[in-house]
């Protein structure tokens, strides 16, 4: 497959990933699931985005799994926000 057709590909499953979490996030009752999947979508996209758009499948490793790990950390964040968001809000109050 072509490169730019490809990426045409992967540039339109990524505009479908955003509106139907959007959608998901705006439809559905909150939830584990629902922010569970979200966190999913938001993986998903972010190592397509690393690999694809910012070529860093070829790069140095550790450039390349610290780009990474920052993709799975900040859904993972979300996930512990939702899970334990007023502990959290109380430790960070004055």
């Amino acid at each position: 497959m072509k490169a730019t057709r490809r990426l045409d590909l992967v540039w339109g499953l990524l505009i479908g990933l955003t509106l139907g979490g959007a959608a998901l996030g705006e439809a559905a009752e909150p939830g584990f699931w629902v922010t569970a999947a979200i966190a999913a979508i938001m993986v998903f996209k972010g190592r397509m985005v690393i690999d694809h758009f910012m070529e860093l499948a070829e790069a140095n490793r550790t450039i390349r799994m610290t780009v990474r790990l920052y993709a799975v950390a900040i859904p993972l964040l979300l996930m512990l926000t939702y899970l334990f968001g007023a502990q959290i809000a109380s430790m960070t109050s004055l």
